[in-house]
């Protein structure tokens, strides 16, 4: 475990194992901690490395988050595979994490070998999140367990942080729209689909992941589950497939 720097910014990461190279990449409003209970998984084939954003879990906070944030924060985790001295990765992302697995891929396709993006909504931000997002925030806000979750990940101010987060995917919608710079078709890298069909804020999610133009494509949605998938789906069948 160990800092590096980004842009002035202290950014938290953690390393177990010493064999090929698989970094866990969190969702929006999360940390690397989501993660911790799949290393028993893939300690014995993997160097597994988790990473904290800037603003999130053990990294220095920031002020505001970038609008372009999985993007911004794809840059990062570039960054953070080169001062690792990693050539070449494997990239597992959950929900907002999977967009920026995708957009790593996208902007160091030599410093990418595979990725599975978990529960992501596809291209562009999706209108009736983004614009409901403050409600829904409010809403869990109010549920002990997602309240809890928050905290583990994030500490005492995680009300900040998810303000933050919400306040970002607004001017996202409003001003960006648009996930990626580059066209996924561009993509070289081996890319496996993850999701479940009874993912509470993605709406058919099966059909938009098989409308995605990438050329080394594989899809697996889960019959059961919710967002995202790769926990509520069950981490055992998860890992299955992933494997």
């Amino acid at each position: 475990m160990g800092y590096f720097k980004y842009q002035n910014t202290k950014v938290y990461y953690k390393v177990k194992g010493d064999k090929t190279p698989l970094i866990f990449l969190a969702g929006n409003t999360a940390s690397g901690k989501m993660f911790n209970a799949f290393f028993k998984y893939f300690k014995k084939d993997f160097k597994m490395i988790t990473v904290d954003f800037p603003g999130h879990g053990k990294s220095d906070r920031l002020t505001e988050f970038p609008v372009d944030f999985w993007y911004e924060n794809a840059l990062c985790v570039i960054e953070l595979i080169k001062h690792l001295g990693l050539n070449k990765v494997n990239l597992i992302g959950t929900s907002g994490g999977a967009l920026v697995a995708l957009n790593v891929a996208l902007e160091a396709p030599h410093l990418v070998d595979k990725v599975i993006a978990d529960s992501f909504e596809g291209e562009k931000s999706v209108e009736h999140w983004a614009k409901n997002v403050l409600d829904y925030r409010e809403k869990d806000k109010q549920n002990f367990m997602t309240k809890l979750f928050w905290r583990i990940m994030h500490g005492r101010d995680w009300r900040k942080i998810v303000d933050l987060d919400t306040d970002m995917i607004r001017k996202h919608y409003e001003q960006i729209g648009d996930f990626f710079h580059k066209d996924l078709s561009t993509l070289k890298c081996d890319v496996l689909l993850t999701g479940s069909k009874e993912d509470e804020y993605i709406k058919d999610i099966d059909k938009i992941f098989e409308g995605l133009n990438i050329q080394k494509k594989n899809v697996h949605v889960f019959e059961f589950g919710g967002h995202p998938a790769m926990i509520l789906s069950g981490r055992k069948n998860f890992v299955k497939v992933a494997m």
